[in-house]
Order: structure tokens, then C-alpha cells, then sequence
């Protein structure tokens, strides 16, 4: 073959800079997806925290956005839970991602819905809207979680029943999980609602929680400062009008620096992703 018969060799894809690589992708609905990645050797991290991920923007700079890791800090990969933006800078090109891809991951984690941010107690409340159920999804197969409380209740809220199914099959699941399955048994209260479809259990999660439907649906006693933390994730809005619910029982905000008995996560209260 001549020198000349010699197809030129295709030109290397360009690594992405702190590249790790997309090992799956589920699309939930056409609203929400869930995708795993590669996690670097390095990389330590509590459960409940969170990350910059992303891609290349059109000026060839990195995008990035504060995503929570949804899976618990034992696991060999590291999964996150998105919406889908039509319209969002990053979102409009991650959802198309598939297996093989490379995302960006700036292995610096952080975030304020770590256990090391509440005071003992005996139930533990996560309080979430939509993609805010992501952090929890790391502490609901955390043995830490089950380890520190006597019950764990996780409140989900979205507007279909379709957009709880995420959390619902992780739920499932954990009963059937050869490491905490056991641990899980009879302490996981799982209590997802609707606000726009009809289902059987609806309303928003501040509503059943001033109403106290939730503790008489659960046969659990009121909040109260003594027994109950809570962890809080979703919108700003949502933040605010949980923050004031969960004060009206006593609680009070506190920090990694100042452990009290609720803490909220405000990085992800921005829209347009």
C-alpha cells in the first residue's frame, strides 16, 4: 500500500478537563433523568453532599452547576439526579448525554446536608421537592443514616406521579439492598405526594406538615425540638416556607460550624439550568 493509499488517521476527541466518564443513563420522564459516571480515585466525600459537573459551553469555556451526589459515599461510581431545561445552558446539552460520554466533575465536594450538621435526635425528617431528593438518595443508603436515628422519613412532593417514580424505585429497592436492607426494615418511612395530579396521598409538604396529616398518617407524634431533625432541599420558595413550618415545632437552622436540629441546602435554589 502506498503512502498515498493511507487513510489519514481521525483526529482524537478532545478530553474535557476533570473529565470523568458517563457509565449510564435512565430519562424518567420527559422532564427528569438520572446518569451515572465514573468516580475519581481520589474523590472522598459525605453523603449528602454536593459537586460541580457540567460540559463545554458554546464559548469553550466549562459549564458548570452545583449538582448533589445521589449515591451514598461507599458506592464506586457517583450518580446524579437532573431536570430537563429546553431552554438551560448546561441542561439543554446534559440530557443528551449517553454512555461513553465525558462530563466535567470538579472533585470538590460540599454542602450543608451532611449528618455532621444536626444535634443527636431520634427521627430524622428529608424534606424535598422535585430533583431535591438527590442528596437524600445518597443518605437513604447510607448505613450512617439508620446507624444515628430510630426512623428516617423522607417527604417527596411533585406535581405527577410519574416525577416520584425515581425516588420511588430507590425506596423499593433499599428494602432489598444486601448491605442495609436489614437496617432499613421498619425504620424508612417513605411519604411521597402530588400537588397537581390526583393520587392518593396530594398536597404540598408544608400543608401536611402544619396540618399534621403526615404524623396521622404515620402514627408518628408531632415535631418537637427534642426527638426531630430535618434536612431540607428544593426550591427558594420552598426553602423559605419549610424553614418557617419547621421553626413553628422549634427547630432551629444550623450549620457544619453550628449543629442544630434542621439545615437547608441553598445551592441549587436557582432556575434556568
Amino acid at each position: 500500500m502506498t503512502q498515498s493509499q493511507i487513510a489519514p488517521a481521525k483526529p482524537a476527541k478532545p478530553h474535557l478537563p476533570d473529565a470523568q466518564t458517563v457509565t449510564s443513563v435512565q430519562h424518567w420522564t420527559d422532564r427528569l433523568f438520572s446518569f451515572r459516571v465514573t468516580r475519581p480515585q481520589s474523590l472522598r466525600f459525605r453523603s449528602g453532599e454536593f459537586v460541580m459537573i457540567g460540559l463545554m459551553g458554546d464559548n469553550g469555556k466549562p459549564l458548570l452547576r452545583a449538582y448533589s451526589i445521589a449515591s451514598p459515599n461507599w458506592d464506586e461510581e457517583l450518580e446524579f439526579y437532573s431536570i430537563k431545561v429546553p431552554d438551560g445552558p448546561l441542561t439543554r446539552k446534559l440530557q443528551h448525554i449517553t454512555t461513553g460520554d465525558e462530563i466535567i466533575l470538579r472533585p470538590k465536594p460540599v454542602g450543608t446536608l451532611v449528618h455532621d450538621a444536626l444535634l443527636p435526635g431520634k427521627r430524622v425528617w428529608f424534606l424535598a421537592t422535585g430533583t431535591g431528593i438527590a442528596p437524600f438518595a445518597s443518605l437513604m443508603r447510607d448505613p450512617e443514616t439508620y446507624e444515628k436515628y430510630d426512623q428516617v422519613i423522607m417527604m417527596h412532593t411533585c406535581r405527577t406521579a410519574d416525577e416520584l417514580e425515581y425516588g420511588r424505585k430507590l425506596v423499593e429497592d433499599l428494602k432489598n439492598d444486601e448491605l442495609i436492607g436489614e437496617m432499613v426494615e421498619g425504620k424508612l418511612l417513605y411519604y411521597p405526594t402530588t400537588t397537581r395530579e390526583e393520587t392518593a396521598r396530594m398536597g404540598r409538604i408544608t400543608e401536611n406538615l402544619k396540618t399534621g396529616k403526615v404524623f396521622e398518617d404515620l402514627g408518628i407524634p408531632p415535631m418537637n425540638q427534642g426527638e426531630d431533625r430535618a434536612m431540607v432541599c428544593g426550591s427558594l420558595d420552598f426553602n423559605i416556607d419549610v424553614k418557617a413550618v419547621l421553626e413553628s415545632f422549634g427547630l432551629r437552622e444550623g450549620a457544619n460550624s453550628e449543629p442544630r436540629e434542621y439545615v437547608v441546602e441553598k445551592a441549587f435554589v436557582g432556575d434556568g439550568i
